[in-house]
């Protein structure tokens, strides 16, 4: 056994407790069709090995992932949910695709390697990418008793201290040079944002939720100047992240990166927030995130520490916070709403309206007492 030494980082030693990411058997009606994905593949990239395994990974409610093995190699193969035809956006897999590709081209590393896209239905009635699969941990809320025993409070305050200054760090992408700018209309972000993901709601409502209706107004209403454009990723939280195994608070890979797109910074700081369970929060919230076990930033600290790092005024941050909130709801909602069709089977989604009963009911305390909740 090599013994610990005194130092800041999180050791595989010390964290033998948790694994590698690793997948499952495939969900029942989510099942992949190996011999016309291995023909595809074949006709699009000669050199490219036979996939002789398939799982899936089982985390997450929204793209579905799945674990690709060849004789040599590992894959990540991404697609949209089942039933999600319906519903824009964070599903489009060909933008996803060229992000990760123009993100690549820039020398960002810390992505995986886009490897092949298609939009032909034929192979698997969907569009779908795959890439490279990046190997490390991806720390997930049901790991949180396991950091509790684990891991001391100091430490995991450096692992969420890394966590904010990443995002930081994702902002400063020079988006005008880079060309990256052109992924998205960043004039007028902020009202766009608010306004579509209120007809989303409207169009996934299943239920009425009075909380839901006053969030969409207060938003509207109160508008903030928008800062400078940044790349901002959009669902920034501890699971979409991989962390070097032999040093947690390396960040190697970022995840996710369905819904990037460029606008104000401090809507992905907020959406990061809305994610950012605390110790005093309820059961639903820290299903979402691992950030409440001790030793992690609070929400304020998380906000105030990106704000000396990013050089960002983050005085209206609560604005942010609330948007997370509500459009986290509406996330929320989309799923219960193809549950509610039968367009989806997966138990996990049967009880979600709680959820976003619970959040939204969050935010609405928040803006009463003018801080984030």
């Amino acid at each position: 056994m090599i013994k610990l030494r005194k130092t800041a980082h999180l050791t595989v030693d010390k964290m033998s407790s948790l694994k590698i990411d690793t997948p499952t058997s495939v969900r029942q009606g989510e099942e992949l069709d190996l011999v016309k994905l291995n023909g595809f593949i074949k006709s699009q990239l000669p050199d490219f090995e036979e996939i002789i395994e398939v799982s899936q990974f089982p985390g997450g409610y929204s793209n579905l992932t799945y674990f690709l093995k060849t004789i040599n190699h590992e894959y990540v193969l991404r697609r949209p949910p089942v039933g999600a035809k319906d519903i824009k956006g964070g599903h489009d897999m060909a933008r996803e695709f060229k992000i990760l590709t123009a993100i690549k081209s820039i020398g960002y590393a810390k992505i995986p390697n886009p490897i092949i896209f298609t939009d032909d239905e034929s192979v698997m009635e969907c569009p779908f990418y795959i890439m490279e699969r990046v190997q490390g941990i991806i720390l997930r809320a049901k790991d949180a008793p396991k950091l509790m025993s684990t891991v001391a409070p100091a430490e995991m305050r450096k692992l969420s201290e890394a966590l904010c200054d990443n995002l930081a760090a994702l902002h400063a992408i020079n988006i005008e040079a880079t060309g990256l700018i052109g992924i998205g209309k960043p004039e007028g972000y902020i009202q766009r944002q608010v306004e579509g993901w209120h007809k989303r709601y409207l169009a996934s409502q299943t239920d009425e939720i009075v909380a839901m209706d006053i969030l969409a107004t207060w938003l509207k209403e109160n508008l903030p100047t928008e800062g400078k454009p940044t790349l901002i990723h959009n669902d920034y939280k501890y699971d979409n992240v991989v962390l070097n195994a032999n040093n947690l608070s390396e960040i190697i890979a970022v995840l996710d990166w369905e819904m990037t797109t460029v606008g104000d910074p401090l809507m992905d700081v907020g959406t990061s927030l809305s994610y950012w369970a605390e110790a005093n929060d309820g059961d639903f919230e820290k299903t979402f995130n691992l950030s409440w076990v001790n030793g992690n930033l609070t929400r304020q600290e998380f906000a105030e520490r990106y704000s000396e790092k990013s050089g960002r005024d983050v005085s209206n941050i609560l604005y942010f916070y609330v948007f997370g909130l509500f459009k986290n709801s509406v996330v929320i909602q989309q799923i219960y709403s193809r549950y509610k069709k039968g367009l989806t089977k997966d138990p996990r989604f049967a009880d979600l309206i709680f959820g976003v009963k619970v959040l939204s009911r969050k935010a609405i305390k928040s803006i009463e007492s003018g801080e984030m909740m």
